[in-house]
């Protein structure tokens, strides 16, 4: 029995996206690189996938299409949150805050060392745009609630407790390299959502620290950090 049929609508419209992405990331990672076949466009597959998902999934996505934009404050908020979790994000690298090597690096640029702008757009488009979206709804959306009641829908973001951000935040630093960065930004993210009961905070907050993260990575060629 496929596992889709254990998870309500909303649930799978929560992770289902998330889990095609992992897949692509795993697949581009796992793949050799050749001649005749270069991985980093598995990126911009992953980018077209998980769009065209989310888009097909958009009706079950009420909280973003019901609440309303962040208020004056509410933007501040996530914008300087946004920008704090990046400017940690960049420096907090020591082999000692790293769990593993990355096994799917993304390197846009062509024997002769030049940039290939498709793949760079592709991959920024990706990062600031689908992947908060995608990573919010899962890990915020539908992982912290879940686990405050498995009828997620039902639960008010403003009333998860403790538990439910510890443990999802845990799980959501298992997916990153750098584990003390990605502390700071489950919690930040998680802890913009529970104030406000707005995930739009989380994911512009989100949106802020990959984008920026990936201007900075272009302009200097860090590119471990992509």
């Amino acid at each position: 029995m496929p596992a889709a049929r254990f998870l309500s609508p909303a649930a799978q419209a929560r992770c289902l996206p998330f889990a095609a992405f992992m897949a692509l990331l795993a697949l581009r990672g796992w793949l050799p690189e050749g001649p005749d076949f270069d991985t980093r466009w598995i990126y911009a597959l992953s980018v077209l996938v998980v769009g065209a998902m989310l888009f097909s999934y958009r009706r079950e996505y009420g909280e973003l299409a019901r609440q309303t934009l962040p208020a004056g404050r509410e933007w501040l908020e996530s914008i300087g949150a946004g920008i704090l979790v990046f400017l940690l994000w960049i420096h907090l690298d020591a082999p000692i805050l790293q769990l593993t090597e990355p096994t799917a690096t993304f390197l846009p640029i062509a024997r002769d060392g030049t940039l290939i702008w498709p793949l760079v757009v592709l991959r920024w488009i990706g990062a600031a745009l689908i992947v908060p979206v995608m990573e919010e709804l899962f890990w915020r959306s539908f992982l912290m609630r879940w686990i405050e009641q498995p009828q997620f829908e039902r639960v008010d973001p403003q009333r998860v407790g403790v538990k439910a951000i510890v443990l999802s935040t845990f799980v959501f630093t298992l997916a990153h390299t750098l584990w003390l960065a990605a502390v700071i930004a489950g919690l930040a993210y998680a802890w913009l959502y529970r104030r406000s009961g707005k995930l739009w905070t989380a994911v512009i907050a989100h949106a802020v620290t990959n984008g920026l993260l990936g201007i900075w990575v272009v302009r200097t060629g860090q590119w471990q950090f992509w």
